[in-house]
């Protein structure tokens, strides 16, 4: 095999941090982290709530609501706080002005949220929440990609990253089609 044919192969293999599984921390990076414990708090203080007999705050929509609006207000805290330097590294390069496209994201979470909140707009604010979340999804793959932390946590892998990311539009799509 030639030198050229060498170094052809090694740019073509993915580096480690892509192709390796993920460890037990990887997995605990993403769920034990300020926004996904937010989602579950949401859940479990809408579901006590409606437990107590408050219909507004009663079933599984308005838990799954309760969980959503704290993730999304959560998330767009975020993007205004120390987590905003990191969040405009994990932007893809081909988009200019990753700055705004972080603080419009923001916006649009905060939107979200508050539609959530709103009988008349909650499932198409899910529908729109939804939608963003697909459209992020590239920052998430560069971040693992390139080990982009927040805040001074690590940088999630990108498999415990995605099923987090699936399972908030699981949810985004069960409150809206519900």
């Amino acid at each position: 095999m030639n030198q050229h044919t060498a170094e052809n192969r090694r740019e073509a293999a993915p580096a480690a941090h892509e192709t390796a599984p993920p460890t037990s921390r990887g997995w605990l990076r993403a769920v034990v982290a300020p926004v996904p414990l937010a989602f579950a708090a949401g859940i479990l203080i809408t579901g006590v709530v409606g437990a107590f007999g408050v219909p507004y705050f009663g079933g599984w929509q308005a838990a799954l609501t309760g969980g959503l609006v704290l993730l999304f207000l959560m998330g767009a805290v975020g993007r205004l706080g120390p987590q905003r330097a990191g969040l405009i590294a994990m932007v893809p390069n081909r988009f200019p002005r990753p700055d705004l496209i972080v603080a419009a994201t923001g916006i649009l979470e905060a939107a979200g949220a508050i539609g959530l909140l709103l009988p008349p707009t909650h499932r198409l604010a899910a529908l729109c929440l939804a939608a963003l979340l697909v459209a992020v999804f590239p920052a998430n793959v560069k971040a693992a990609r390139s080990s982009v932390g927040l805040a001074g946590r690590p940088a999630t892998p990108l498999v415990p990253r995605a099923v987090v990311q699936a399972v908030y539009l699981a949810a985004c799509l069960a409150v809206a089609l519900a």
